[in-house]
């Protein structure tokens, strides 16, 4: 019998769409100082590059100071070389009282393989709007 999650996630990732006519929140190429030990892009790059966009997606809705609370699981579906051109592509999901949920997907254009898009992760971001003190407040209604 086959593992249902395992179906699934296949069928997601089948399902993976470049989306060619949104404006990415963040697009970088990536260099050599980017690289593991293996020769790709270290996934903590990926990891700070997902952080700052959805930091820029959620100051759509909140004008003050937001921090990063949660990042979902992210699975790395294909690796990132040194040329490639990453971007981060991003969507409110969620606004809360004091939080705000941001879908993050990643791009890898490649840029000596012909510039075809592969998949490279996506996360649930939650970003939490604070004062000075750090200490939870509500979202603004910039978006109302």
């Amino acid at each position: 019998m086959s593992d249902p999650k395992h179906t699934e996630q296949n069928i997601q990732d089948s399902e993976a769409v470049f989306p060619e006519h949104k404006a990415p929140s963040i697009r970088r190429v990536m260099m050599p100082k980017d690289t593991n030990a293996v020769g790709t892009i270290f996934g903590g790059t990926i990891l700070a590059e997902i952080d700052l966009a959805a930091a820029t997606e959620a100051h759509k809705s909140h004008a003050g100071m937001v921090v990063t609370v949660s990042m979902d699981k992210i699975d790395f579906k294909a690796p990132v070389y040194v040329g490639d051109l990453v971007s981060f592509f991003t969507r409110t999901s969620r606004v809360g009282r004091s939080s705000i949920t941001v879908h993050v997907s990643v791009w890898a254009q490649r840029r000596f393989g012909g510039g075809a898009h592969a998949y490279v992760t996506e996360a649930q971001v939650t970003m939490v709007a604070v004062d000075t003190n750090f200490h939870p407040i509500p979202v603004d209604s910039l978006s109302k």
